[in-house]
């Protein structure tokens, strides 16, 4: 059983914010439009929620209300919300024990209290993560199928996309057709595979930094959670559990993994255009040259310059150039296949590794690419920005990638030679010529 309420394609990014103070509600939209790009429908009383609710409820992922509003002073609009199935956070001007568990009650998100502008932005941040919530996958593994329930629902109101297993087995095959879950949370005892074997499993192909887990069990168990985490959980949890420290549980190891991942690409991917830096992209070349060298496959290199790049910086400036290089980029990445293995060399300079059938492939490659970037239309206040590039390749192994990489750019100055907007083969004989 699994669920993908993440993905609905009737939910955009609105948020329904519900409160009588103009200001406030100007001030939140400010926040989620800058931040997040998110949209807001703002309104201030009960009577206009109901209006806004009439025609489109799916349309608001999120709302965020005024505990008291003047047609509506105890809460109603929080379950006139909440009968739509829309996540709600609560805005209060106080809270105590009791409102809490009433809060709790209505499964609100969360709740804050209307002091100063840091609770603002924290309400910001906090539908900011909803929205990023709709990436992330969470494996729910228990063999209690009204548990397992109760936990996919509780998660889901926070936009994770939850997949659901009632043992070990289960959850590895899970996880062999979702290789980019971020988090596993597994009960201890199961049939056919416990959490222990199961964190085990996992283990041996994931390391913590890459695939979070939360081990769940029994509290009266003594040293159940020492033997969880060294087993190789991060994190661990007892049953009967608080709400709020789940979910804060949860989100603090998401938001690990979320901060390697956000590492490791500034460490493998150029700044401005979100391609391979440099680095990565010789790393990961001489992986694919290697494996051509065997003869699995035949290998395709092109070096792909920018025309008349110096001009379009002297003419538009240096803010239109990174716009030109990171178009080119995107188009790189639309014309050329997942598998393949695309890098930002150095200033106006990209390299194309792309695994071919046959060696004629890949001129048919290159010029498609050629063509695509001429397309473009990129334009600066009202003015068009003509952009294109001359593209070298070369389908020689050679002795090296480095060699393959000097074959490609000296194709690269004979497109330049011939007029550019091209894309040319390498060839011994042109080279010597």
């Amino acid at each position: 059983m699994q669920s993908d309420h993440g993905s609905d394609s009737k939910e955009t990014g609105t948020v329904l914010v519900v409160e009588d103070s103009r200001a406030l509600r100007g001030l939140l939209a400010s926040y989620l439009n800058d931040w997040y790009g998110l949209a807001v429908v703002g309104v201030g009383s009960l009577a206009e929620t109901e209006a806004q609710l009439a025609g489109c409820p799916e349309r608001f992922f999120c709302a965020v209300l005024d505990l008291n509003l003047p047609d509506a002073p105890n809460g109603g609009v929080v379950d006139l919300v909440r009968s739509h199935g829309i996540p709600a956070i609560v805005l209060t001007g106080f809270v105590d024990p009791a409102l809490r568990e009433t809060m709790l009650a209505k499964q609100v998100l969360d709740y804050f209290i209307k002091r100063d502008l840091g609770d603002i932005e924290q309400v910001a941040r906090t539908i900011g993560r909803l929205w990023r919530n709709r990436q992330i996958k969470v494996i729910v593994v228990d063999d209690s199928r009204s548990f397992r329930g109760y936990l996919q629902g509780l998660l889901e109101s926070y936009r994770y996309r939850i997949l659901a297993a009632g043992n070990g087995h289960e959850a590895l095959g899970l996880l062999a057709e979702h290789p980019d879950t971020s988090l596993v949370i597994t009960d201890v005892n199961m049939p056919e595979m416990g959490g222990l074997e199961l964190i085990e499993h996992i283990r041996r192909q994931y390391r913590r930094e890459d695939l979070a887990v939360i081990g769940m069990s029994d509290a009266s168990k003594p040293g159940l959670s020492a033997l969880l985490l060294k087993t190789g959980a991060n994190d661990f949890i007892a049953k009967p559990f608080q709400v709020e420290e789940l979910l804060c549980r949860v989100n603090q190891n998401t938001d690990m993994m979320g901060y390697v991942r956000q590492l490791r690409e500034a460490a493998t991917c150029d700044f401005l255009t979100g391609l391979l830096n440099r680095r990565q992209l010789l790393e990961l070349g001489e992986k694919l040259y290697a494996n051509a060298r065997r003869g699995h496959f035949l290998l395709g290199l092109g070096m792909v310059d920018a025309d008349y790049f110096k001009r379009i910086n002297d003419r538009f400036g240096h803010l239109v150039g990174d716009e030109a290089l990171k178009a080119i980029a995107a188009t790189l990445n639309k014309a050329l296949r997942a598998s393949d293995i695309i890098g930002r060399y150095g200033g106006e300079e990209f390299v194309c590794l792309t695994v071919l059938q046959a060696e004629t492939d890949a001129e048919r490659v290159f010029e498609r690419v050629c063509a695509a970037v001429a397309k473009i239309g990129l334009s600066a206040g009202g003015q068009p920005v003509p952009l294109t590039v001359s593209i070298g390749f070369t389908t020689d192994l050679g002795n090296s990638l480095k060699q393959m990489i000097e074959q490609a750019d000296s194709a690269v100055y004979r497109a330049k030679a011939e007029g550019r907007n091209r894309a040319l083969r390498w060839s011994l004989q042109s080279s010597a010529g």
